[in-house]
């Protein structure tokens, strides 16, 4: 049965809601963004992930006053991308899509913002069930720009309260840190500086 989850952002005015369809090892999900920094947007997304939790496509569409983004970004299941992208009017933000060389060996995207996407790398090695660190090279798509860039990135388990589990995120460089709270099938409930879940 579908699930709706809900977060509010915490580090500014910003709320997400996705329909995700959970099966064993995948997941397909479509969800709304609604944010306005740096500039009014918002986000629609369709996400596919397969059988061992990696990513198949997201889809993405952001617009606001007189401008649109598109980004369709596709992965074989063995680590290469492709990504087509356009754009419509004018916005102070950087074109979307980009090159597909650095994220080549990614087996996951990550959707700027959208704490959804945290999903795959924590469930694809079970870091919200047993103790485990994974060190992952994401393709991480910006919102709202939607332009496309490699991300290093480290994810911890750090501990289990009964229904829920910590697990640390770290940047490259360790230059971000933060301890997220996920409940029992890998969702984000908590994201410090980014986002609660209400539902």
């Amino acid at each position: 049965m579908p699930r709706l989850l809900i977060w509010t952002g915490i580090d500014a005015w910003r709320a997400e809601a996705a329909t995700v369809e959970l099966e064993t090892g995948s997941l397909s999900a479509e969800g709304t963004q609604l944010g306005d920094e740096p500039v009014p947007y918002r986000l629609d997304y369709q996400l596919e992930v397969d059988g061992d939790w990696i990513t198949r496509r997201l889809r993405a569409q952001a617009r606001g006053a007189d401008w649109t983004r598109e980004l369709d970004l596709r992965h074989d299941g063995e680590g290469h991308w492709t990504a087509q992208a356009a754009q419509e009017g004018d916005v102070q933000l950087p074109s979307p899509g980009g090159g597909v060389a650095g994220v080549d060996g990614a087996l996951d995207c990550d959707l700027g913002l959208c704490p959804l996407t945290n999903v795959m790398p924590v469930r694809r090695h079970a870091l919200h069930l047993r103790p485990g660190e994974a060190d992952f090279l994401m393709a991480w798509v910006s919102v709202p720009g939607l332009s496309l860039h490699p991300s290093r990135q480290r994810y911890e388990h750090v501990a289990r309260r009964d229904d829920r589990c910590v697990v640390r995120y770290v940047g490259e460089h360790r230059s971000f840190v933060e301890e997220l709270e996920v409940d029992h099938d890998g969702f984000v409930l908590l994201y410090p500086q980014l986002a609660r879940r209400l539902l």
